[in-house]
Formats: C-alpha cells, structure tokens, sequence
C-alpha cells in the first residue's frame, strides 16, 4: 500500500476517549467537548468512546495531537507524555492504541503529526456522568494544558515544551 498525502497538516486535533456513562472513564470526551466549547483557534476536537482505525485519517491532518484519556492505577497527577508511532500499523482488535493510530495515519495517509497522550487519574469507574474530585481537578488542569498548548502555537511559539511531565496543581498554577 502506498502512503499517500492529501494536504498539509495543520492545526491541534484533540482526542478524548472513554466511556461517557462510567463516570470518570469519560473524562478524555469531557475534555474534548470542553476545549470544543472553547472555540479556541486552530484546534478541532473529536470525543469517541475508543479509538478507531477511522481516526487515521483526521489524525494525518492535524499539526499536532493532543489525546485525553482516564488513567486507573496511575500517579495522582495528570501526566503528560511524547507518543511516537508504534512500529506496526496493524490494529488486532476493535480499538487501536495511540500509537498504532499514529502508525496507521503514517502508513495509509503519509503524516502521523507530533502527538501527546494526557493521562488524567480516576477514582471512579461504575454507572454515572459525573467526575469525581480527583478527575473533575485532572479534567480542570487538562483543559488548561490544551489552551496553552493553543495560544503558544498561535503566537509561533511552538507547542509542548519537548519533555513529559505531571501536574498535581491547581488551574492557573502552571509555570
């Protein structure tokens, strides 16, 4: 299959992800529908339940990706880090991880854009639509995070800062 380029990238695409009726597991769409609230510029959201191989195709379009999803077991602390392509593109079951998504917009349509994966804890995964403290503080520091990804890409600034990192702070507190 030859890798095909259809445009040139441009723009921040967020992508939250999780189930939106197991309380914080659909903290990434939260998120997602937040940010698209925001009308920030140059910036599309999409919030999905999982990520699928159909995503490759916005994905290759984007400048940058930022994806939100729920981390359970994880430090307390949103967390930030650089995601690379996976080596393969094969997608084994119904849902694709981050990186086989970037691997899949490489290989089908020629550009997988420089991508981060935001991870937000979560205290509470059964029925229900609302966040509990600790993810509702992650969704808060998250949203932060993407405007300041926004505004430093629309003044030419660049974007992340080029390390991970984690946030156990209160919004406005980032330095």
């Amino acid at each position: 299959m030859t890798a095909q380029r259809r445009h040139s990238p441009s723009g921040i695409l967020v992508i939250g992800y999780g189930n939106t009726v197991r309380s914080d597991d659909g903290v990434g769409p939260k998120v997602a529908d937040a940010v698209d609230a925001l009308a920030l510029t140059g910036v599309r959201t999409l919030a999905c339940p999982l990520l699928t191989p159909e995503l490759a195709e916005p994905v290759s379009r984007a400048g940058m990706v930022i994806f939100v999803d729920a981390a359970v077991d994880a430090p307390l602390e949103v967390q930030r880090r650089k995601l690379e392509p996976a080596p393969s593109s094969q997608v084994m079951a119904h849902a694709a991880s981050p990186a086989t998504l970037l691997a899949l917009a490489r290989d089908v349509f020629g550009h997988a854009p420089e991508a981060w994966l935001l991870t937000i804890p979560v205290a509470e995964l059964g029925i229900g639509e609302t966040l509990s403290p600790l993810a509702q503080r992650g969704f808060e520091l998250a949203i932060e995070e993407v405007k300041k990804c926004a505004a430093r890409c629309s003044a030419g600034w660049g974007r992340f800062a080029e390390t991970s990192g984690s946030w156990n702070k209160k919004p406005g507190e980032f330095s």
